[in-house]
């Protein structure tokens, strides 16, 4: 089994790079699912401030690759010669996956910083937000989980500056280029 991981800071295009992947045919397992369900769970509304709570909290107490084992499960039960896991945040996890999965890709996905705030501003999901300052702390909270490590070792690395066109040619190619990799 190939498993390719996705790793960039909040609203950097790796959502977008799983859809196009699951329009390949590819399964996805995105690793907030795992940080969401744990909020479900514990009754509180999926907010950025109690999503980053409870992952800091699961880190804290299950160690910094918590939510790669409890991701583990997911991904295997695809049975599917590749998969796309969405949303690494950290060294730990990539060095987890990699232990685990001997054909395991890393995908660093990269966008400025402004780009990144107007697409959170505009995305609509429950956990975004528009300010400058909420973006800095989520990217340092993020750093603290080891994103910057994470990021650095990347197999591949895509750059989210142009148009939407642009990057989703980019993505295809290179999941093809995994996808037929031996």
């Amino acid at each position: 089994m190939k498993v390719i991981g996705v790793v960039g800071f909040p609203a950097s295009g790796k959502g977008e790079f799983s859809r196009i992947a699951a329009e390949e045919g590819i399964p996805i397992v995105v690793m907030g699912d795992v940080i969401r369900e744990a909020v479900q769970a514990e009754g509180l509304p999926a907010t950025d401030a109690n999503l980053g709570a409870v992952a800091n909290r699961l880190r804290r107490d299950e160690g910094m690759d918590a939510i790669a084992r409890r991701s583990l499960s997911r991904i295997r039960a695809c049975g599917a010669p590749l998969v796309l896991v969405d949303g690494i945040r950290g060294d730990a996890e990539v060095n987890l996956f990699r232990r685990e999965f001997p054909c395991f890709f890393l995908i660093g996905i990269e966008a400025p910083f402004e780009d990144r705030l107007e697409r959170l501003s505009r995305r609509g999901r429950e956990d975004d937000f528009s300010l400058p300052s909420q973006l800095k702390e989520r990217d340092r909270r993020e750093i603290g989980w080891g994103l910057e490590k994470a990021f650095s070792s990347a197999d591949y690395t895509l750059s989210n500056t142009g148009t939407l066109e642009e990057f989703s040619c980019a993505a295809r190619l290179l999941l093809r280029e995994i996808r037929e990799d031996p």
